[in-house]
């Protein structure tokens, strides 16, 4: 968390990172969980059921305390009650996620919508926002903060909110939960047009990857360092932690080179990841726990459904064998 966090010794505006004033925030190894496997899907609400979820968290209690959950559908209520009822070690972050309020008409795949369905999207994102509220209040013990939205200000986003009905939104939360409250983006918006909506938020929290923007492997974790620093610099007295940070496993071509991905290079940036995030005290959220087949196009060589450091089947990739062995 920077705050305290950042790498050693680097001075961010004057102050060193491990000056900053810190949050109470869990410490740990933190993962993004998401569980949907073949034929499961949040589009088609076809969730994964409380059996399959127990599988996935007695896998993940070996080596993670911290899980992120996206949204606060019946799979994040489920995950909730199966830690509970359970017992077992996990924190959680718990989002809301929040569908399209504006047209986004640059967005490559498909960010133009009716006024009809706009209007739909804002009655479902307020009725979102109440579930966020309601099972972070009925799980306190378990969610220690919130994120209000993900990725929708991000100018390739396709389901952009505004940022003063942003800020309206965290008001909100802020005002019925006791938990910190947060909101998940890339580091880009953060410095360019986010400051109004730091100004309410307990603690920022930055999506970075390399790869997407062409970085080999040798530059990627400075690539990562500069993101988050450069979001740091912007806000002094702002906690910064990290809520997705990861690297693809194959890909069909298209965004992403086949040269820069693959099991061996997800293993040194993970590896690299922890050693940086760790050493300068920087909660991060792996990304991500499962490979997830319902993402991106029909391709099965796309590469949104490639980040996870287990396969949908649930076998260890190549960074995960040292822990959990070879595949069976």
């Amino acid at each position: 968390m920077l705050g305290p966090t950042g790498a050693s010794g680097t001075k961010t505006g004057g102050r060193s990172l491990t000056e900053r004033t810190p949050l109470n925030l869990p410490q740990g190894n933190a993962i993004c969980y998401s569980g949907y496997r073949e034929g499961q899907s949040p589009g088609e609400q076809i969730f994964p059921s409380r059996e399959e979820i127990l599988e996935d968290l007695l896998i993940l209690q070996k080596n993670w305390t911290l899980l992120r959950l996206y949204d606060c559908s019946l799979h994040a209520e489920r995950v909730l009650e199966v830690i509970e009822t359970e017992g077992l070690p996990f924190k959680v972050l718990l989002g809301a996620y929040l569908a399209a309020e504006l047209n986004n008409f640059g967005c490559p795949w498909g960010g133009t919508y009716t006024e009809e369905q706009l209007a739909l999207n804002r009655a479902e994102n307020a009725a979102e926002l109440e579930r966020l509220i309601r099972l972070a209040q009925r799980y306190e013990a378990l969610v220690f903060a919130v994120a209000v939205g993900n990725e929708c200000t991000v100018e390739w986003s396709d389901h952009i909110v505004a940022v003063p009905q942003m800020v309206a939104y965290v008001q909100h939360v802020k005002q019925a939960l006791r938990q910190p409250v947060t909101f998940c983006e890339n580091y880009v918006p953060w410095i360019t047009k986010l400051a109004p909506l730091v100004e309410v938020l307990d603690f920022i929290s930055v999506h970075t990857y390399p790869v997407w923007e062409y970085k080999r492997i040798e530059e990627a974790i400075s690539y990562t360092r500069d993101n988050v620093e450069s979001v740091a610099r912007c806000y002094p007295d702002k906690p910064v932690i990290i809520t997705e940070a990861g690297w693809a496993t194959h890909s069909n071509g298209r965004g992403m080179p086949l040269e820069l991905v693959s099991e061996s290079l997800q293993e040194v940036y993970y590896r690299a990841l922890m050693s940086w995030s760790q050493e300068a005290g920087i909660l991060t959220f792996v990304f991500e726990a499962f490979d997830e087949p319902w993402k991106g196009s029909p391709d099965p060589m796309e590469p949104e459904k490639h980040w996870g450091l287990f396969t949908v089947d649930r076998r260890p990739k190549l960074v995960m064998q040292g822990l959990f062995g070879l595949p069976s």
